[in-house]
């Protein structure tokens, strides 16, 4: 029986242990968590997600406090069209970020940095053209476009001199998304370097409707290849999405795949930037409490544990801090949705606001629990302690669980002696 370290990604010049951690934002796929990826020979995320709250409390900058004071006028008032990032900030935040990873960086893997088109920023071309030019400017080895069609992303940054020569992939979750890009983009004569296939069982934002649980990761991305085939074109399909153990990945790459992108089993190591009392919550989870909600200002459904704080508070928007969600025009589905709340309960010290959520805030403060379809069975990749808590996991132990498993196994670790005892 084969496992996952039978087999070798192969991007440009690098060949890879075909296991892609991914990016989970605000900062969950932290720094510690993609460099360890990348020691072991991987390829690991960053995110870019709120990427000035990141700084502030990495690495002591004060962004979210500055732009705060600038538009402090403006808290009250429910129309946010004035409130702009300045893009000067958000090109130093990017290149510090970024720089403090990379130059931490061992190994023969990768480390890449996932941009999600649906952060509009209230000026969503602009602000995007800056997160993807200094990601490149601060030596990033890869860019993986998220959350959108990105149709328009490879033109933004084809003059960077890094264009050809950094590693850059998109996620999709149906053969029409992969379509409408390559088409979209064919003028440039640049094919993504790899395809990440994210299929209905992942964490976060989902590329399906409600609908999700009709649609198969492993029949999409059979489709895809297919296709792919009949067009001639060589590009690295990445499955993603409810791979669990190192036999579920050996099963996709002798379908075909190239590698396989896993982040669920990674967000109970210490490597990963959720608090760690929250991890907990994360091994606790039972099946029924996982859930797919529409809560998300975005309009894409979205994953997460029932028990997430987040869920029907009703802060007010911090869009004058944050406002990474602000469209074009400056509107915010739960700017709306809490607006309305307030007008229907005058009287009210707060207010609930059930069908939207401040996602800036509450991905901010760790209050909203995004995870996979399988976080249900995370508690039987550990030990349990005496207090019952679970004991946390290394990230390389994850990571050669899935390298050298095979099958249904899973490595469980030994048991540490609790502290000074």
């Amino acid at each position: 029986m084969k496992a996952l370290d039978d087999f070798r990604l192969r991007l440009g010049g690098h060949e890879l242990v075909p296991i892609m951690i991914g990016g989970m934002g605000v900062d969950i796929s932290s720094s510690d968590l993609a460099l360890e990826a990348a020691r072991l020979g991987g390829v690991g995320h960053i995110s870019d997600a709120m990427i000035k709250t990141v700084t502030d409390r990495r690495y002591k900058t004060k962004y979210v406090k500055a732009k705060q004071a600038q538009y402090k006028y403006n808290v009250d008032s429910p129309d946010k069209s004035a409130v702009k990032f300045n893009l000067g900030d958000l090109a130093e935040a990017t290149r510090l970020h970024v720089e403090h990873t990379m130059q931490r960086k061992t190994g023969s893997g990768l480390v890449f940095i996932n941009c999600m088109e649906k952060l509009t920023m209230n000026a969503p071309k602009e602000t995007l053209a800056v997160r993807l030019a200094s990601a490149l400017d601060a030596g990033i080895d890869g860019i993986t476009l998220a959350a959108g069609l990105h149709l328009g992303s490879f033109a933004l940054i084809e003059q960077h001199p890094r264009f050809r020569d950094a590693k850059l992939g998109i996620i999709v979750s149906s053969l029409r998304a992969l379509q409408l890009f390559l088409k979209k983009n064919a003028r440039l004569n640049r094919l993504p370097d790899y395809v990440v296939v994210e299929g209905p069982l992942a964490g976060g934002h989902l590329g399906f409707g409600m609908d999700w649980a009709q649609y198969d990761l492993a029949t999409i991305v059979a489709e895809i290849r297919a296709w792919l085939a009949q067009e001639q074109l060589d590009i690295p399909l990445i499955p993603a999405g409810g791979i669990f153990t190192g036999g579920d990945a050996v099963q996709f790459i002798e379908a075909g795949a190239a590698a396989v992108q896993v982040a669920t089993r990674f967000t109970v190591t210490r490597e990963c930037g959720l608090p760690d009392e929250i991890k907990q919550e994360y091994f606790k989870a039972d099946e029924d409490d996982i859930e797919v909600n529409q809560i998300s200002p975005t309009g894409y459904p979205m994953r997460m544990i029932k028990a997430s704080p987040g869920i029907g508070d009703g802060i007010r928007p911090n869009c004058e801090a944050y406002g990474y969600l602000l469209d074009a025009n400056g509107k915010c589905a739960y700017i709306d949705a809490w607006n309305r709340e307030v007008a229907a309960h005058p009287e009210a010290k707060r207010v609930s606001v059930m069908d939207k959520t401040c996602l800036c805030t509450h991905m901010r403060n760790f209050a909203i629990w995004t995870c996979g379809q399988t976080a249900w069975r995370l508690k039987d990749t550990s030990v349990q302690r005496g207090d019952g808590s679970y004991q946390l996991l290394s990230a390389e132990h994850v990571f050669r669980d899935y390298q050298f498993s095979t099958g249904a196994k899973i490595a469980l670790p030994e048991l540490e002696a609790a502290a000074g005892g």
